[in-house]
C-alpha cells in the first residue's frame, strides 16, 4: 500500500484560481452621491451616514438647488438626493436641470400631494419622506433610482393615492345609461359613483378607519401605521379587524384590492 499523502499546502496569496474555480466577482464602486439641503445638520448626517459605508459615497453637498446644479457638473454623480424646500433655487424648480444630470431621489420632509406629483412629473425618480426609512432601505432605494427603478415611501405613495382618488371620474360603468330603444335603466347605472366618494359611504368606515385602510394600500406595515398614526400596534390591530369584518375581507391583498376597486 502506498502511503497517505500529505495535504496540500495553501496556495499563496496572488496565486491564479485553479481550473473549475471561477474567480470571485469584483467589487463594484461605491454609488457617487450628490446631497442637497439647505439644513446643514441633515446634509452633515447623510454625509457621515453614506460615505461611512463601502457602497456609497457622498463626493459633493449642496445648500440650494443653484448649487446643486453647479456641482452635479462639476463632480458627475451617480445619483441625486434632493431636498424640496431650500432658499433662492428650490428643489422643484432645480429638479427639471438636474434630472438631465444625474437620477434625482427626492429626499424630503415634504409629503404634500401638489409637491410629491409635481416632483414625479418633473422626472424624479424617487420620492423618500425623511422618517419612513432605515439606512439599508435608503441605500436600496438610492440603487433602484440608479438603475431606473422608482422608489416611493409610504408617506408620498399616500399623497398619491389620494390625489388619484379625488380626481378619478364617476366608473365607467356608472355612466351607462339605458340601452337604446330600451325604456328599463341599465342595473349598473347607480352602483358606482365617483371613487372618491364611493368607498367610506359603501363600506360604512369611519374617517380613522379609512385613514388606516390607506396606508394598508400603501404598503404600511402595522408598526408604520401605528407611528404614521401615533397609536399602538394593538389599536392598529384592532381597527384592521374591524375593516375586514366591514370590507368582508380576511387578509390585506383582499381589502386593498376592494379598498382600490379592483376586486
Amino acid at each position: 500500500m502506498h502511503p497517505p499523502r500529505p495535504p496540500r499546502p495553501p496556495e499563496p496569496p496572488g496565486t491564479a484560481p485553479r481550473p473549475g474555480f471561477p474567480p470571485p466577482a469584483p467589487v463594484p464602486p461605491p454609488l457617487r452621491l450628490l446631497v442637497a439641503d439647505d439644513n446643514p445638520v441633515v446634509r452633515a448626517g447623510l454625509t457621515a451616514l453614506l460615505s461611512g459605508r463601502s457602497d456609497t459615497t457622498v463626493v459633493a453637498e449642496a445648500r440650494d438647488g443653484r448649487e446643486a446644479y453647479e456641482a452635479a457638473v462639476r463632480h458627475r454623480p451617480d445619483v441625486i438626493l434632493l431636498d424640496v424646500r431650500m432658499p433662492g433655487v428650490d428643489g422643484i424648480s432645480a429638479l427639471p436641470h438636474l434630472v438631465g444630470l444625474a437620477p434625482v431621489m427626492m429626499l424630503t420632509y415634504s409629503h404634500e400631494t401638489e409637491t410629491v406629483r409635481e416632483a414625479l412629473r418633473l422626472g424624479a425618480g424617487g420620492y423618500l419622506v425623511h422618517g419612513e426609512f432605515t439606512t439599508e432601505q435608503l441605500v436600496r432605494a438610492v440603487r433602484d433610482v440608479r438603475e431606473g427603478r422608482p422608489h416611493v415611501t409610504p408617506g408620498a405613495a399616500r399623497a398619491l393615492l389620494t390625489d388619484l382618488r379625488e380626481a378619478a371620474p364617476a366608473h365607467p360603468r356608472a355612466q351607462l345609461g339605458s340601452v337604446s330603444g330600451d325604456s328599463v335603466p341599465h342595473p349598473l347605472s347607480h352602483m358606482q359613483p365617483s371613487m372618491g366618494q364611493s368607498f367610506r359611504s359603501r363600506f360604512r368606515l369611519s374617517t380613522r378607519e379609512a385613514e388606516i385602510m390607506d396606508l394598508i394600500a400603501s404598503g404600511m406595515t402595522n408598526q408604520q401605521i401605528a407611528a404614521a398614526c401615533f397609536i399602538s400596534e394593538k389599536t392598529v390591530k384592532n381597527h384592521i379587524n374591524r375593516i375586514f369584518a366591514k370590507l368582508h375581507t380576511s387578509t390585506r391583498s383582499q381589502a386593498t384590492a376592494k379598498w382600490l376597486g379592483v376586486a
